[in-house]
């Protein structure tokens, strides 16, 4: 049997100009999350963010056997940035490029957690690795919601 290659960028613009059977026809062969138009709508959990990136769960497992835990959610949640931002990559020599991560209040009832006490003038400080954010606030908070528990949590509670 022969096989047909096709750019993504035709099968999306022959969807978009299909009718109802058409649009049937191209989901049946290429799948549905392939014309999904917001990545929010085809990635749904981590797995998802694999099978995006052409990784199995079990070759990302094999990859992080010896790791820590913190060291397996930095590299889940690199992987989901790259998905979910997919291809942007942020300009940081463009101060009016807005970056955007995922906030979270760590703190608990008792006043200790992620508190903090500062003395002196001198400090430098930083909020988030540079890979880690998203291109708008929408993404960010999704994606914050989305893996609080599954990467985030264990990437800042060591």
């Amino acid at each position: 049997m022969e096989t047909l290659q096709i750019d993504k960028a035709n099968a999306l613009k022959a969807h978009e100009e299909a009718s109802t059977k058409g649009k049937s026809l191209l989901e049946n062969l290429f799948g549905k999350k392939v014309f999904l138009k917001d990545v929010k709508d085809s990635i749904k959990n981590f797995d998802d963010v694999l099978e995006n990136n052409g990784i199995s769960r079990e070759d990302f497992e094999t990859s992080c056997k010896r790791l820590e835990p913190d060291e397996v959610a930095y590299r889940m949640a690199k992987l989901v940035c790259i998905t979910f931002n997919e291809g942007w990559l942020p300009d940081w020599t463009n101060s009016n490029e807005y970056k955007y991560y995922p906030w979270f209040n760590m703190s608990s009832s008792s006043g200790v957690g992620f508190s903090d006490v500062d003395c002196g003038f001198w400090r430098a400080n930083s909020c988030v690795g540079s890979r880690l954010c998203f291109k708008s606030a929408d993404l960010a908070k999704h994606v914050g919601k989305l893996f609080e528990q599954e990467i985030y949590k264990p990437l800042f509670t060591i």
